[in-house]
């Protein structure tokens, strides 16, 4: 009896012990399920919702045929016609390119000969419903209503699949349409061959945002080929190879075994050949490769996970997480090779290369955001821009495909390699980025003739000549920050002294930075500060006086001071929020979106001005339009994004801001503290270590800092460094309804 005693006991134990673990399990969070990938895609937001994993070479995506600015990523969520599935998307850009390699699944035989002027004359094209339309992370199915075709896409890292369910009885077939164009890219040439029953392969090279993009494709079937159609430039082609600057094939199969055709998809800059070394291995193993590639999203998110009692914060966060690992992408091929622009062929020894380099944007938040949750790809990064500076001696602006497509002003690679550097991300060669800087910033393209010449850039010398200063400044401060930390005096104070170009164009009477002729005195006049043109006969980059006149991150304080003291730079600080949101002008730009007074969230010059409160000793005002910011620029619908994506930096600022931190000067290897909205926060980082952020009694209306401890001591200081989050610990803040102006201050 004592021993059925002790058995029972046991038993009872194990299966308490075994309950216990069933909800743990149970319990625990699948992130990837709280991602909607849809965000982003309606409004100007400009994302994609097809497939992809964490950084992955491949975006398999539906192409909805439109060429025009919000169908710029090739879907909007607002249309219901798909021309398409691509390979390769833009997530969230201001320029239209790629939709390489399209496929299009279909029912019935269709006339490839007249090349479509518009979508309307699409043969191929199909109408859709969201309702039978669904987006994952690494997953995207949508059912063609024309063709009574359901597609669903997974990925891997070098890898598109493709599973097609066709009706029964149905024809199955699928088109591969390589003369397919959106915006102002066009094919140059291209080429489709049919290697065998089961392998299509071919290349297109085109001319667009890439001046020089070439891409190379190879493409497996389940079932064997049984027929095809083939066209070039408007004719029938007979044989297995057709080439041309348009062509396309119509792929026919058996319908007889099964109602299902699968397809895989690699692609490469290099070859063919190096596009077959990508490709994975095996067959069509659909569901395990999803699997798998929610499995990497699950832990790519994982990086940092918040606690929140409502739901839609966590929606928000860890698709705004998702968004900001979906770019750069990878580039190489499994081999280590890539092309350049100059198409010389390189190979990436030791690192992984990446393309999509989104720099004017990214280096605000995404690039600093990656130093803490893939330091790895921060490293891999650099050694790309590093290998696309050997072409022409310069750092990379804006690289496409290893294209420089020199959008957008300023150099700012610079701020992505001096943060890494100073945070102590290594695995590049810092004599030889120091030098790539240096260089850089020393030649005279882009208006660096005029700005060496005489300490600023004149209106009268080139557009945009506000913007580019102030960005210029910024870089040389980063250059001086690295010299200083490589032990290069000489540099360090050259370059120290030209960052303070911004002191040229203050205009300390209005408190903006206007444009100023060649005499060093006189101002660009007519001066309306509300005035925007977009891109050309102006001061300013995308937006007007309002939104640039603060783009002094690595010397707030002295900003300050030129104003006037703390009292005048807050208060205008303040009207920037609060002025009316009206833009002037008969050809303003776009970009201009998300408008808090003349605040524009909706585009990147804006992102840092919110924390500069906290350099002028008003933090609580940081606090104060930090949550107004969350609150009313980000949501969970397809217009959840008040403008475009760019590559992450819009989700990177929600990231960043939402946790209750902002890397207002990015090289400066600190962040400012703003408003936590998350009960807790836990920052999982590379090294093992974590970093746990509290905000307790925080809510809606709990928006202020009553007190902060770092580790039971108490923290009084409205940044911290990068170096001490790495240490591990806990920061914890105690928030209430109304703002304690002692907390953070520097008496």
């Amino acid at each position: 009896m004592k021993n059925v005693s002790v058995i029972v006991l046991l038993v009872g134990l194990f299966v308490s012990c075994g309950d216990n673990v069933t909800n743990k399990t149970m319990t625990s969070k699948i992130l990837s399920d709280k991602v909607d990938p849809f965000i982003g895609t309606g409004g100007h937001g400009h994302t994609y919702p097809g497939a992809t994993v964490p950084f992955g070479m491949l975006q398999v995506s539906p192409i909805n045929g439109i060429s025009k600015w919000d169908w710029c990523s090739g879907y909007h969520y607002s249309d219901s016609i798909a021309v398409g599935f691509s390979h390769l998307s833009l997530s969230g850009t201001g320029i239209g390119d790629l939709a390489d390699i399209l496929f299009m699944p279909i029912n019935k035989e269709v006339d490839l000969s007249v090349y479509p002027k518009s979508r309307d004359s699409i043969t191929y094209k199909s109408k859709y419903s969201h309702s039978n339309e669904t987006a994952k992370p690494g997953y995207y199915q949508l059912y063609l209503d024309d063709h009574n075709i359901n597609v669903e896409l997974t990925t891997a890292k070098r890898t598109g699949y493709h599973k097609y369910t066709f009706n029964p009885g149905d024809s199955q077939s699928v088109i591969v349409d390589l003369g397919f164009t959106l915006n102002w890219d066009r094919t140059v040439e291209t080429i489709i061959t049919v290697e065998d029953e089961h392998t299509i392969s071919g290349y297109r090279y085109s001319k667009g945002w890439a001046p020089n993009q070439k891409v190379f494709f190879v493409a497996k079937f389940s079932k064997p080929i049984t027929g095809k159609n083939v066209f070039a430039d408007g004719s029938k082609i007979e044989g297995n190879k057709v080439e041309g600057e348009k062509t396309a094939i119509q792929l026919f199969f058996d319908n007889a075994d099964s109602n299902e055709l699968f397809a895989k998809v690699a692609l490469s800059s290099v070859s063919i050949e190096n596009a077959k070394g990508n490709i994975e291995d095996g067959g069509f193993e659909f569901e395990a490769v999803k699997s798998t590639a929610d499995k990497s999203w699950n832990s790519a998110l994982k990086s940092i996970e918040v606690e929140s009692s409502v739901d839609s914060l966590e929606t928000i966060f860890y698709t705004a997480m998702y968004h900001a690992q979906v770019a750069p992408v990878t580039f190489s091929d499994a081999n280590g090779e890539f092309r350049l622009e100059t198409d010389s062929i390189v190979t990436a020894k030791d690192y992984t290369a990446y393309s999509t380099l989104s720099l004017w944007d990214t280096f605000r938040a995404e690039q600093p955001l990656l130093t803490l949750i893939a330091p790895k790809n921060v490293s891999d990064i650099i050694n790309s821009m590093l290998a696309y500076y050997e072409t022409k001696k310069i750092l990379p602006v804006w690289t496409l495909y290893a294209n420089e497509t020199n959008t957008m002003t300023g150099y700012h690679s610079i701020p992505v390699i001096v943060e890494a550097y100073l945070k102590g991300i290594k695995g590049f060669d810092a004599e030889k980025a120091f030098e790539a800087m240096k260089n850089t910033m020393m030649q005279d393209e882009r208006g660096l003739k005029y700005y060496k010449e005489f300490g600023y850039i004149p209106y009268t010398s080139i557009d945009e000549s506000v913007t580019i200063t102030l960005e210029y400044a910024y870089d040389d401060w980063c250059v001086a920050q690295m010299a200083k930390a490589l032990g290069k005096t000489e540099d360090y104070n050259f370059f120290l002294k030209r960052s303070e170009a911004y002191k040229h164009l203050l205009d300390t009477e209005t408190g903006f930075m206007r444009g100023k002729s060649e005499d060093g005195k006189s101002w660009n006049e007519p001066f309306d500060p509300k005035y925007s043109n977009h891109r050309v006969q102006t001061d300013y980059t995308e937006g007007n006086a309002w939104q640039h006149s603060w783009f002094v991150p690595h010397a707030v304080k002295e900003l300050a001071e030129l104003h006037g003291g703390e009292d005048v730079f807050t208060s205008r600080l303040e009207q920037l929020f609060t002025e009316s949101s009206e833009i002037t002008g008969t050809h303003t730009s776009a970009d201009i979106s998300g408008l808090i007074g003349q605040y524009a969230h909706g585009n990147e010059p804006s992102h840092h001005i919110a924390y500069m409160f906290n350099d002028a000793n008003k933090p609580w005002r940081t606090q104060y339009w930090v949550r107004h910011i969350l609150d009313t620029q980000y949501n969970t619908t397809p217009n959840g994004l008040s403008g475009n994506e760019d590559c992450g930096q819009m989700s990177a600022w929600y990231v960043f801001s939402s946790i209750g931190l902002y890397p207002m000067n990015p090289a400066s290897a600190e962040y400012e503290i703003g408003s936590p909205i998350f009960d807790k926060t836990t920052l999982n980082l590379a090294n093992g270590k974590t970093f746990t952020i509290e905000a307790e009694n925080v809510s809606d209306k709990n928006i202020y800092i009553q007190s902060a401890t770092l580790n039971g001591e108490d923290f009084n200081d409205t940044s911290i460094a990068h170096k001490t989050i790495l240490e591990g610990g806990t920061l914890h803040f105690v928030m209430g309804p109304n703002p304690n102006k002692n907390w953070g201050i520097k008496k």
